[in-house]
C-alpha cells in the first residue's frame, strides 16, 4: 500500500513590459515552460494565440491571466512569476489578487549577460524583480525568492529552488486539506498528546475517529481464508523477516491491517494515530507497529499514543520531501556530548529509515516483539515491532503542537545528522548530531513541546519554515 503524492502544477505568469526587449518573454516563455517539463511540473500558462508572446503586461492580459488560473483553480498548486525582462509590476499583481487562489509564489528573474547589454537585449530583470516584490508587498500577497537574485533557469540552483518551492506547495495544499484518522483514544497517561479538533479543523485539517472496539470487532469478524487477509499477510512476509514470529500473531496483524486499510479509503484518510499501549496488547493481542511502519513506508504515516499533532508533523515533511517520516522520542543523553542525543521508539518507524546493511549484527529491521511491555501484558500479546537501527544520513526534524492557549497552530524544526556512533539497545533507535542541541531541549522544555518528534531523511527546514510560517501562518522555530 502506497499513497502517490502526485506532480505539482504551477500557475506560470511571464512578464513582460512595453518598452523593453518583448522577444525576451517569447524566449522567456519557452524556456521556463521547457525546464518545468523536465521537473515533471504541470503548467498553466497563457499561450501566444491569449497575448502577446504568452505574456502579461495590460490591464487585458491581468484579466485573461487571472480567469485562467481561476478555470485550474482545483488543479494549481502555487504560481511561478518569471521575469525574462524588467517585467510589468502592476499587471503581476493584479493577475495574482483577481485570481485570489492563495498559493505560494515564487518570484524569479532572468540573468542578463554582460556580452548582450545594448537595448535590444538588456533585460533589467535585476531591477525589476525589486519593483514586482514592492507591490506584492504592497498588495498584502506572500511571496517566496530564488537562492540567486537572478538566476538561469536552466541551471542546477533554479531546479533546486523549484524543487524545494514543488514541495512546498505540496506541503501548503496538502496540509489544508489532510483527513487524519484516529483510530482509540489517547492513552490515560499520555497527557503530552492531547489536542484540539477545532484548532486542526480551522486549519483545513479534519479527523475522523473510530474506537478501538469498533476495530476490534471488525477484525475478529474476518476468516483467515478472507482475500484481504490473505493479501495483508502476504504483504507483510514480503516487508520485513518474520523469523519466530507465531503464525496466529501473523493472522492477527493481517485481520487488523486488512480493517484498518478499508476504513481509511472508505473516509479518504491520508495518515493515521493509533492507540496502542495497552489496550492493544491486552485485547486484541498484538501491537500495530509492522502496520503502522508499512504505512509510513508508503507515505501514509502512521503515529503512535494517538499522537495527532505529531502526526501533522510527520506528513508535512512527506509532502514536503517525498521521503517517509517516524515519529520518535528525544530519548537519551548519548554519553557527555552536548551535540548528540539517541532517538527512539519500541517501534514502528518505516523500513526505509532503517539501514540496509549492518553495523552490528543487530542492526538489520526485523519483526519482533514488545522488549518494554512483555513482562506486563505477556510477550505472547506483543509481537509485531520493527526493531533495528536507523541509517546515518543528514536528517530533518519538526515538532508540530496545536497551542490550545493561543488558539492556533506552533512547530519548531531543524536539521541534524543521523550518524553511526556505537550503540547497543533494543527497539528502533539511532543517534543524532545536532548542532547547538541543548538550546533546542532548552527551548523545548521552556515552551511546553512534547517529547514526540517526527525526523525524515531529508533536509526540507527551509521549506517547512516558509511553508507553515508564511504561507500557513503558523507560529514556528527554526533550529539553526
Amino acid at each position: 500500500m502506497k499513497t502517490e503524492l502526485g506532480p505539482v502544477t504551477l500557475g506560470v505568469i511571464v512578464a513582460n513590459r512595453g518598452f523593453f526587449p518583448a522577444h525576451l518573454s517569447d524566449s522567456g516563455r519557452k524556456t521556463i515552460l521547457k525546464v518545468l517539463e523536465r521537473e515533471g511540473i504541470r503548467a498553466v500558462c497563457l499561450t501566444p494565440e491569449d497575448t502577446q508572446y504568452g505574456a502579461v503586461f495590460s490591464l487585458q492580459d491581468s484579466r485573461k491571466c487571472a480567469d485562467l488560473f481561476k478555470a485550474h483553480r482545483d488543479e494549481i498548486d502555487g504560481v511561478l512569476v518569471t521575469l525574462p525582462n524588467f517585467g510589468e509590476e502592476t499587471a503581476i499583481a493584479n493577475t495574482l489578487r483577481w485570481a485570489d487562489l492563495n498559493v505560494p509564489v515564487l518570484v524569479h528573474a532572468f540573468p542578463d549577460d554582460v556580452g548582450k547589454m545594448t537595448s535590444a537585449d538588456r533585460r533589467d530583470s535585476f531591477c525589476g524583480k525589486m519593483s514586482c516584490c514592492n507591490n506584492l508587498t504592497q498588495y498584502g500577497i506572500p511571496y517566496s525568492l530564488t537562492t540567486l537574485h537572478t538566476v538561469d533557469p536552466e541551471s542546477a540552483g533554479f531546479r533546486a529552488d523549484l524543487g524545494r518551492f514543488a514541495g512546498m506547495c505540496r506541503m501548503v495544499r496538502g496540509l489544508k486539506s489532510a483527513r487524519l484518522g484516529a483510530i482509540g483514544a489517547r492513552p490515560a497517561a499520555f497527557k503530552t498528546v492531547r489536542y484540539s479538533e477545532k484548532i486542526l479543523e480551522r486549519t483545513g485539517i479534519s479527523i475522523e475517529t473510530i474506537d478501538l472496539s469498533e476495530i476490534f470487532g471488525r477484525a475478529v469478524k474476518l476468516q483467515a481464508s478472507d482475500q484481504r487477509v490473505k493479501a495483508k499477510l502476504d504483504e507483510i512476509k514480503a516487508y520485513v523477516p518474520t523469523k519466530g514470529i507465531p503464525a496466529d500473531s501473523l493472522t492477527k496483524m493481517a485481520r487488523l491491517g486488512a480493517v484498518i486499510d478499508g476504513w481509511m479509503a472508505d473516509n479518504a484518510l491520508t495518515a493515521t494515530a493509533i492507540q496502542c499501549w495497552t489496550a492493544m496488547e491486552e485485547f486484541y493481542g498484538v501491537v500495530p507497529c509492522t502496520l503502522m511502519s508499512i504505512m509510513s513506508n508508503g507515505l501514509m504515516p502512521s503515529a503512535c499514543e494517538t499522537d495527532i499533532a505529531g502526526l501533522v508533523g510527520m506528513y508535512a515533511m512527506v509532502l514536503a520531501s517525498g521521503q517517509p517520516s517516524a515519529l520518535v522520542d528525544w530519548n537519551n543523553n548519548y554519553g557527555d556530548d552536548p551535540d548528540k542525543a539517541v532517538v527512539f521508539h519500541c517501534s514502528n518507524l518505516p523500513k526505509d529509515i532503517f539501514v540496509s546493511e549492518t553495523i552490528s549484527a543487530n542492526d538489520i529491521p526485523t519483526m519482533d516483539y514488545q522488549a518494554i511491555i512483555a513482562g506486563t501484558v505477556g510477550k505472547e500479546n506483543t509481537y509485531g515491532t520493527i526493531v533495528g537501527r536507523v541509517r546515518a544520513t543528514p536528517f530533518t526534524y519538526c515538532r508540530v503542537s496545536v497551542d490550545d492557549l493561543n488558539g492556533g497552530m506552533r512547530a519548531y524544526f531543524g536539521e541534524g545528522d543521523l550518524t553511526n556512533d556505537p550503540l547497543t539497545t533494543f527497539g528502533g533507535y539511532g543517534v543524532v548530531s545536532i548542532s547547538n542541541l541543548q538550546n533546542l531541549l532548552a527551548y523545548i522544555c521552556e515552551n511546553g513541546f512534547e517529547h514526540h518528534v517526527a525526523i525524515n531523511p531529508s533536509q526540507c527546514a527551509a521549506v517547512l519554515e516558509e511553508g507553515l510560517g508564511k504561507y500557513l501562518d503558523w507560529d514556528t522555530y527554526f533550529h539553526r
